[in-house]
């Protein structure tokens, strides 16, 4: 995962408030994502005619930031699969089965970043190898850097959002049900959607 060190923390421009955000090289360091302030969430398609939007809910994560060399950060996240919250109680038991992920066997989830470049201004991209359910496929998630703060708690923080898509079949997901006009009930293409938040570890 890249660096990221261009937006500016604050919007005021009275002398007080204005602190440009550091240099990149500032931002280098170990950081622990912050499950109360990040969402892991993806969007499915249902009955070919709606999204189904959900989330996993406990997860940790961490992310080490290179400002000097982008292509050197890492990234990593281990997600508790029994989290999994769609709104409904009912999908989400389905969902936890063996139809789908298993939990039972396979609880966790995990990332593993392989690789990061710099896209240019303030978008990134990372590669990594993504495991569900026994079976790992690379992965590539598109990140734009949000800025970077010290919260009132005095924690130093940085932000991203990111992008991506997978094919569930490529992790063996390959339940579904056909519909009467056509077409299957759950689509195989997932896109997946990241609001990060990380705290700088204490040196």
């Amino acid at each position: 995962m890249g660096l990221f060190g261009h937006k500016s923390t604050t919007t005021s421009t009275t002398p007080a408030a204005s602190a440009a955000n550091p240099e990149p090289v500032a931002l280098t360091g170990d950081y622990t994502i912050d499950p109360a302030h990040t969402t892991l969430g993806f969007t499915a398609r249902h009955a070919m005619v709606t999204n189904v939007k959900g989330a996993f809910l406990r997860f940790e994560g961490a992310l080490h930031l290179d400002g000097s060399d982008p292509s050197k950060s890492t990234a990593s996240l281990d997600i508790e699969m029994a989290s999994i919250d769609t709104g409904s109680a009912d999908r989400d038991a389905h969902l936890r089965s063996a139809d789908f992920f298993d939990v039972e066997n396979h609880p966790t989830m995990t990332f593993r970043s392989t690789a990061a470049e710099a896209l240019g201004g303030d978008r990134y991209r990372i590669t990594g190898d993504l495991t569900i359910r026994g079976t790992t496929r690379p992965v590539t998630i598109d990140l734009e850097f949000n800025g970077a703060a010290t919260d009132p708690f005095g924690n130093e923080r940085v932000g991203f959002e990111g992008r991506g898509e997978l094919l569930r079949s490529d992790f063996g997901l390959t339940w579904n049900a056909a519909l009467e006009t056509g077409g299957v009930l759950v689509s195989d293409r997932i896109r997946l959607t990241f609001d990060i938040s990380a705290i700088r570890k204490p040196a």
